[in-house]
């Protein structure tokens, strides 16, 4: 008998005897939350190693099938993962549904037009809002979109916030950034404005160039801030609207700042975007999120979930 191989069998039999109970602990609890994706994925790294080491050596025996029985095992870990973040981005998703439907019912019931803001004075916001966070610049869209909310259910580790206005215009664009927003001194400003611009675009493109230009002019003062330009919604394909959207990719591409096309709202997935954040963070990583993919699940629920919500709210 080589006792050798014995103990190492009975070492890798001890070693692993846990993962089951892992896995057995993980499903009951439903979420994804305490587990590490990254370790999961050093151990499995490890047993591979281990496996190729005794192939290497040709010790094809008992010991080898040990390494695979744990091996297998670690991988139901990950399986279970998976699962659980699924099921965490369902809760998250009715959590975050709910919570847009009491703010629409709180609004509508006091004579508001639905604001995560509350209709406050932005200058008095300013007071508590901290410094360095990324804020959502836009009009009537924009200013409808629940910002704090979804910041909370897709567990953002920065602060994002709306200061958009509700008749907000490229005429005075920048003159409303340098009094509410520029005082924040943002590291990323998402823009949303040209709703209303129909008439001002139809009569002068021009002009609406370059009063769009003053506001990136002043916003990119600050050469690092990362800025991005969300596209005006053309739900009708309105030749007017589309030709303006090309105008905001020119600029978006002048200032070299990322463009939001929401022509493109329906195919997005805020719920995939929330998947690949949490697997970043799992693995340690503390890179700054892309604009584009904050924009992205912003402007998911303000296309979709909001006006899935409204329309259920007037057919109650």
């Amino acid at each position: 008998m080589n006792y050798a191989h014995l103990f190492e069998a009975a070492m890798l039999i001890c070693f692993g005897f846990s993962w089951p109970l892992n896995v057995i602990k993980a499903y009951k609890a439903r979420t994804a939350k305490g587990t590490s994706l990254a370790f999961i994925i050093l151990i499995i790294t490890g047993y591979i190693a281990g496996i190729s080491a005794k192939i290497i050596n040709n010790q094809l025996n008992y010991v080898l099938a040990v390494y695979f029985l744990n091996l297998a095992i670690v991988m139901v870990n990950v399986f279970v993962f998976i699962r659980n973040v699924r099921l965490d981005n369902q809760k998250s998703a009715i959590v975050t549904k709910q919570k847009i439907r009491e703010l629409q019912k709180k609004y509508k019931n006091v004579g508001y037009t639905f604001s995560s803001e509350e209709n406050m004075n932005f200058k008095e916001l300013n007071k508590i809002a901290e410094k360095n966070s990324v804020i959502l610049l836009g009009s009537s869209m924009a200013k409808d979109i629940p910002v704090t909310e979804l910041v909370d259910s897709f567990g953002f580790d920065f602060k994002l916030y709306n200061r958009s206005e509700e008749n907000l215009s490229v005429k005075n664009a920048k003159e409303f950034f340098e009094a509410n927003i520029s005082p924040l001194e943002p590291e990323a400003v998402i823009i949303h404005i040209g709703e209303k611009d129909l008439k001002l675009f139809g009569t002068s493109a021009s002009d609406f160039d370059n009063y769009y230009m003053e506001l990136l002019n002043s916003v990119t003062s600050n050469q690092s801030r990362r800025v991005a330009l969300v596209s005006v919604n053309n739900k009708t394909g309105d030749a007017k609207i589309s030709e303006m959207n090309k105008h905001i990719k020119a600029l978006a591409d002048s200032f070299h700042a990322d463009f939001i096309n929401l022509d493109n709202a329906k195919l997005w997935n805020p719920k995939a975007t929330k998947a690949a954040v949490d697997f970043a963070a799992s693995m340690g990583l503390r890179t700054k999120k892309p604009l584009k993919n904050i924009a992205e699940i912003l402007y998911s629920y303000a296309c979709l979930e909001m006006q899935e919500d409204i329309a259920h709210n007037e057919a109650v």
